[in-house]
């Protein structure tokens, strides 16, 4: 049953990610259509197509490997500056999206026809690249309608078109952390006792216990016990409790609890226990040489129960903003995270459980949460927070200003309409049209860094891999 379990975890991971691609191609190809521009094809995954069907122009199809997906659009980049020949029939351009971002591709379609390559002459390899990049692309320029090309349309609707699947994985995130939290709700710490602590803890960060009985036994607490307020003071969550112990080492409290529907008063004296100094973040404060500040804490020896909290219904989005922060904190030091990665790869050292994933290594995380011993709804809860993260990595990896991914093309776009304000300020002819494919090197520079990349987290993943359960 473990490993059914494991498996069915993986998979839903899978197809979740899967439909999260599907979200994001249906959020560029929503604007694209509503623009007039000409999509040839809308396929999710790569490989063999398993299924495919023509709904009008547009081809719609699933392929055998499900971690990324594309769509097709005419005329991404205007046409080389040639002679044109009005020969052929239209082809389109492609846009594709890797599971771990987006990789949107070029090609175009043309103005009255195609400008007719020259021959491909001996160069340096990136020259050569550039070439091909624009003999590729005036091939798709063939009898294309000039009045559908995506390169044609006004800068803010290449950037709307562009940023649509980025925005469909952000709001998709907040769509599962919503049902996450107000939904399901937030796992909380309740001021209902579940257990009583058999001996007193050394301190507060050790399992180490000194036999007797605690004060909450000696008192009469019972498992069961709802504290309704302490010294006059009420309390509606366990840190509330929690703060007012700690609060009173070596004090005679006045706990009221409810047991059985009715309230009793009893007298507790937290005893004091060792404890370190935390900051307004929670992390431990020390001295001038590094050691870590102690004070001491009431303890009386009770375990609360927990219970699903519902939360306001602006949680979600609230959650998905403050995850797209904290994304954005890994996703600039990505190069240096993915080296510790690589380190602790070849050196068995344990991994930073906060770095970066694969797919692999989120699919592995989703199968422990679903093969452990916690309850149904714990696991369901974590596989629902585990795909509105990577929805949030997805939104904030494909705005990275750099080509292929949609960040890119938005840059391209914007900085093709700055050079049209610029010439019409200043009163001078409209300029070319920005062409893209002179940014062929560089382009094929990240590509080949995020294939690295995403090589080492994949064999971290398998070799080394990060076990939260």
């Amino acid at each position: 049953m473990t490993v059914l379990a494991f498996v069915v975890g993986i998979v839903v991971l899978v197809l979740g990610l899967a439909a999260s691609i599907a979200l994001h191609e249906l959020g560029h190809l929503i604007p694209a259509k509503k623009f007039g521009v000409r999509v040839g094809q809308y396929m999710i995954g790569f490989g063999p197509t398993l299924f495919s069907r023509r709904k009008g122009e547009t081809q719609y199809g699933v392929k055998a490997i499900p971690l990324g997906g594309y769509i097709s659009m005419a005329g991404m980049y205007p046409p080389s500056a040639a002679e044109a020949v009005p020969v052929g029939a239209p082809a389109d351009a492609v846009s594709t999206d890797l599971a771990s971002g987006g990789a949107e591709a070029a090609s175009g379609s043309a103005e009255a026809g195609v400008a007719r390559p020259a021959p491909r002459t001996a160069g340096r390899f990136f020259s050569v690249m550039v070439q091909d990049a624009r003999t590729a692309n005036d091939e798709t320029l063939i009898g294309a309608d000039e009045d559908r090309v995506f390169y044609r349309l006004p800068v803010w609707k290449r950037v709307v078109i562009m940023l649509g699947g980025p925005v469909m994985n952000l709001l998709l995130a907040i769509v599962l952390f919503t049902i996450l939290l107000s939904g399901i709700g937030l796992q909380t710490a309740t001021t209902t006792i579940a257990s009583l602590s058999d001996c007193v803890p050394a301190s507060a960060t050790t399992d180490d216990c000194t036999p007797g009985t605690t004060p909450a036994a000696a008192a009469g607490l019972e498992a069961g016990d709802e504290i309704v307020s302490i010294d006059g003071t009420p309390v509606a969550t366990f840190a509330d409790a929690s703060a007012l112990i700690q609060d009173a080492a070596g004090e005679q409290l006045s706990v009221v609890v409810r047991r059985d529907g009715t309230e009793q008063t009893l007298a507790v004296t937290p005893v004091a226990i060792p404890a370190g100094v935390l900051d307004a973040n929670g992390d431990p404060v020390t001295d001038a040489d590094g050691t870590v500040s102690s004070t001491e804490v009431g303890f009386i020896g009770i375990r609360p129960t927990s219970a699903y909290v519902r939360q306001p219904i602006w949680a979600g989005p609230t959650t998905a903003f403050e995850n797209v922060g904290a994304v954005a904190g890994i996703m600039w030091q990505l190069p240096v995270k993915v080296y510790d990665t690589a380190v602790s790869l070849f050196t068995g050292s344990e991994r930073d459980p906060n770095g970066p994933l694969s797919v692999v290594g989120a699919s592995v995380i989703a199968g422990e949460a679903a093969a452990s011993d916690a309850p149904v709804l714990n696991r369901v809860s974590f596989i629902i927070g585990l795909l509105g993260s990577l929805n949030i990595a997805l939104f904030v990896f494909n705005l990275i200003p750099l080509l292929p991914l949609d960040g890119g093309h938005v840059v391209v776009a914007l900085w093709d309409g700055a050079k049209r304000v610029w010439a019409k300020v200043f009163r001078r002819p409209p300029p070319k049209r920005v062409d893209a494919t002179k940014l062929v090197p560089l382009t094929f520079v990240v590509v080949i860094a995020l294939v690295v990349m995403g090589g080492v987290l994949i064999l971290a993943d398998l070799v080394n891999p990060i076990s939260l359960f």
